[in-house]
């Protein structure tokens, strides 16, 4: 008796994936988001498009929040599955569809989370009205962080995928995110081998784009210097926040690869493992 095809296992999953999260109380995992939304937010609204340092500051902050939320919906989703795989793919399941079900829910989770997150940063910060691409600069807010939301839940269902145990995969965790943190360009000057590895991480290319959609390089939004030394002015601007409908294009463009990259890497591990069974 031959299995079913991919195209039917994946609504099947994806069924079984909307009771997991009932049952098992992943819900939560929506509360969590709004309380860090929220606490971000409040702290960096104050200052938010006042000088150039602090709403740069915001936007790292808020792209933090938005990779946390992501990684932390799915790092563990598929480590505690691996007997449950194993057996299941003895049995006829694709792996390819085991992985685009749960990319195809947690898009759904994602989507809430970052109306959730969206719609904090609105209460809080005053953003500017106009857009690069489209006539309201929130639809652009919007997708950019639903992009790092959900890039960075597929990142987590990465390296859940490769980890052996739930605990490998928390373990690895901080590491992700400093590593995230680290290579945005906000906290540090990155050259050599650090600006080649910046460019697979979904904070450098989502800084790239609320930088451009915010225009950084807005000669408007002054130095922090600028207000105890008048005289005190930009030397040079961002490439990297240049506020054109291509370098917006270009940023969303990226941290779409890096998903789909994460995604492959998910199935490709998992085919590895149970390639014995």
């Amino acid at each position: 008796m031959s299995r079913p095809s991919a195209m039917r296992q994946i609504p099947v999953y994806v069924s079984k994936n909307y009771r997991l999260f009932m049952n098992q109380g992943d819900w939560k995992f929506i509360i969590s988001a709004a309380m860090i939304s929220f606490l971000v937010c409040d702290i960096v609204a104050k200052d938010m498009f006042e000088t150039y340092e602090e709403t740069k500051s915001g936007f790292f902050a808020i792209i933090s929040s938005a990779i946390w939320i992501g990684v932390f919906n799915s790092i563990q989703k598929i480590c505690k599955e691996h007997d449950t795989i194993t057996s299941e793919y003895r049995s006829g399941l694709h792996i390819s569809a085991y992985i685009l079900s749960h990319v195809i829910f947690d898009f759904l989770i994602c989507l809430i989370q970052t109306a959730i997150l969206t719609l904090i940063c609105v209460i809080f910060i005053d953003f500017p009205e106009k857009g690069i691409i489209f006539e309201n600069s929130l639809c652009e807010y919007f997708i950019t962080l639903f992009l790092i939301i959900f890039g960075s839940d597929i990142m987590g269902i990465m390296i859940s995928s490769v980890a052996s145990s739930p605990n490998v995969a928390m373990s690895a965790m901080p590491f992700v995110l400093i590593l995230q943190l680290v290579m945005s360009g906000v906290l540090f000057e990155l050259s050599g081998w650090s600006e080649i590895v910046a460019y697979v991480t979904f904070s450098k290319w989502g800084m790239a784009a609320l930088g451009s959609i915010g225009d950084l390089n807005n000669e408007d939004l002054p130095l922090q210097a600028s207000e105890a030394f008048p005289n005190v002015v930009r030397l040079e601007t961002e490439a990297a926040y240049e506020a054109t409908a291509s370098n917006l294009l270009s940023a969303w463009g990226c941290i779409v690869l890096i998903s789909f990259a994460c995604m492959m890497i998910s199935i490709i591990s998992l085919k590895i493992r149970n390639r014995g069974s």
